[in-house]
């Protein structure tokens, strides 16, 4: 598959994910901007649970491994049904998030935290969320979005970190958004689809995974960055993944790399995500590990966060996943944008209400 091929690039994205992905540095600032105007929930919150399934919940994972050093209240994304037994009275911030408004378990959980007297917000294009929002008369955050909620992850993560900083739960990240977005746009520079694949790394990486299952480590602030890249090797090149968070996988994962040999030597590739904000210890574990897999006859490959500071490690990290992921689906020859299996499992589902 010729990656350089912008004609065969274009027809098989026929939906323009790339200029989904293209776009976010602008839909993150676009999102921080936005969050400053709108309403605020009131109390003395002494927790929050952030409801989202997929796209809508990978924001709050961002949100909260990057805030987990300045914000005093424990922050628990919340991926189901129903609520956790702790979660109630007007301590309780409950932060619902939905792309669309109609994502089945965000609702239930929405639902369970109205019965249990939670501070409530809602955050979402419209939908049943933003019906049950108006007549409950809570603060209901409204963007604009057509497209996938997996390329909204700007608004998901942009609008709670305008949130947290107005509430006054983390310091101002005006600075910080402004360094992220400059730091994405350089980086985006060497990435985009009309760079050719000899000077384009995401397009070279991209060809390392093609016909291999595929691990993804990351560390601290990038853990959940690595649950996206895994994420977006699944939606966008419907091609199968898992991740894994360093240190936590030293204590495990290390000892799996005996059987099948076979299968370790010619199908996987395991990629480590690193930043120069990783704790120095998870950055020296990342070496070893790498080593470890390297040694077993695993193959590895490293990608290095760039800009200068944890946010904009964050972020430069996911958007070169976004590329690089994008850029596996089009050397798989498959459509980056429909996700027809999701499709099928909620229309069976609502077949059984």
């Amino acid at each position: 598959m010729n990656l350089d091929d912008l004609s065969l690039i274009q027809q098989l994205d026929a939906q323009n994910m790339l200029g989904e992905i293209d776009h976010l540095p602008a839909q993150l600032e676009q999102a921080y901007a936005l969050g400053q105007s709108l309403p605020l929930p009131e109390g003395d919150f002494k927790q929050v649970v952030i409801a989202g399934m997929g796209g809508s919940a990978i924001g709050a994972d961002l949100l909260s491994a990057y805030i987990a050093g300045t914000c005093d209240l424990p922050i628990i994304v919340w991926r189901d049904y129903g609520l956790p037994a702790f979660a109630k009275g007007p301590g309780t911030l409950f932060i619902a998030s939905s792309h669309s408004g109609n994502t089945e378990e965000t609702l239930d959980a929405y639902e369970n935290a109205q019965k249990a007297g939670c501070t409530l917000l809602a955050i979402s294009t419209g939908g049943k969320l933003a019906e049950k929002a108006a007549a409950a008369n809570i603060p209901f955050w409204k963007f604009e979005h057509k497209g996938q909620p997996r390329a909204a992850v700007g608004f998901s993560f942009g609008l709670l970190l305008a949130l947290f900083a107005r509430l006054g739960l983390i310091p101002g990240q005006e600075d910080a958004v402004r360094e992220t977005v400059a730091a994405m746009h350089e980086q985006q520079a060497h990435l985009k689809a009309d760079v050719p694949a000899a000077l384009n790394p995401a397009k070279r990486y991209a060809g390392q995974l093609v016909g291999r299952w595929v691990t993804v480590f990351g560390s601290g602030a990038l853990a959940p960055v690595a649950r996206r890249w895994k994420g977006q090797i699944n939606e966008l090149a419907k091609a199968p993944a898992n991740f894994e968070f360093l240190p936590e996988a030293d204590h495990n994962t290390l000892a799996g790399l005996v059987n099948p040999s076979e299968l370790l030597m010619s199908r996987t590739m395991t990629m480590f995500i690193n930043a120069p904000s990783d704790h120095p210890r998870n950055r020296l574990r990342s070496e070893i590990t790498r080593q470890t897999f390297m040694l077993e006859g695993s193959n590895t490959d490293f990608y290095m966060a760039k800009g200068n500071s944890t946010l904009a490690h964050i972020w430069t990290a996911l958007h070169f996943g976004d590329y690089m992921t994008y850029y596996l689906a089009i050397a798989y020859q498959v459509d980056p944008t429909p996700v027809d299996a999701l499709q099928n499992l909620k229309t069976a589902l609502a077949a059984q209400k």
